[in-house]
């Protein structure tokens, strides 16, 4: 139904966002998940300019962006609040936190900065200038499709940023074990359903990546576990 196309793909971020504050620490979510997405849906919301899909589809894209910057906003302030907790801490220079702002244009620091208001003003930019590409390329079907399937290859490695900062800590705590099967459940759903609608091949790659992808890292789930307790 439309319901559940419109807030069917926050419902995943739920046990993570809940985890979180039970835990006091964000530590095991990767922030880079959200940039994914708002990136994915902000070019799906241009794309409809050039090419009306479903309603439902374009609410849900408002739906993601909203869920995403609650998980985002939560993250950045936990990180503050528990700054010495955490595995990414930031540099301390004479007992103070060295803040790190949008404004610095530093790259080693994108997407790492001090304030939710810096990764505001980034994403603020972002729109803008896919705004104006929008409104002097919207006649052009070559932009208008490739700006679709951007939006489609973008969301296909969603998940990919967990695995990697999975790997990278060599950890899954803090990591919602429910939000990963339910990512799941939703992309093999959606990868069976392309198959069974024989849907372009594009959709079908996409979706078998977002699954693969699940699978590996409800493999770091167990495997770490197993690590960790010859460990004790």
């Amino acid at each position: 139904s439309g319901i559940n196309a419109e807030y069917g793909g926050a419902i995943p971020y739920l046990p993570q966002y809940l985890q979180m504050k039970e835990e006091n620490s964000s530590e095991g979510f990767s922030i880079q998940v959200c940039f994914v997405l708002l990136m994915a849906n902000i070019l799906r919301i241009a794309f409809w300019f050039g090419k009306f899909y479903e309603t439902p589809l374009l609410v849900q894209s408002g739906v993601m962006i909203v869920t995403m910057l609650i998980m985002l906003e939560l993250c950045i302030r936990l990180k503050k609040e528990h700054p010495l907790t955490s595995t990414t801490r930031r540099s301390f220079t004479e007992g103070e936190s060295i803040v790190h702002k949008f404004e610095d244009f530093d790259i080693n620091f994108f997407w790492r900065w001090s304030s939710f208001g810096d990764y505001l003003k980034c994403l603020l930019t972002i729109i803008l200038g896919i705004a104006a590409l929008t409104y002097l390329l919207v006649e052009s079907s070559g932009y208008v499709e490739t700006i679709g399937t951007l939006s489609l290859m973008t969301e296909s490695t969603l998940a990919l940023p967990q695995l990697l900062q999975n790997y990278r800590t060599g950890t899954t705590q803090g990591m919602s074990v429910k939000m990963v099967m339910l990512w799941f459940l939703g992309d093999s759903f959606k990868t069976l359903y392309f198959l069974a609608r024989a849907a372009p091949l594009q959709f079908l790659l996409c979706g078998s990546v977002q699954t693969l992808v699940d699978i590996l890292i409800l493999y770091q789930v167990v495997s770490y576990k197993e690590v960790e307790a010859r460990n004790k």
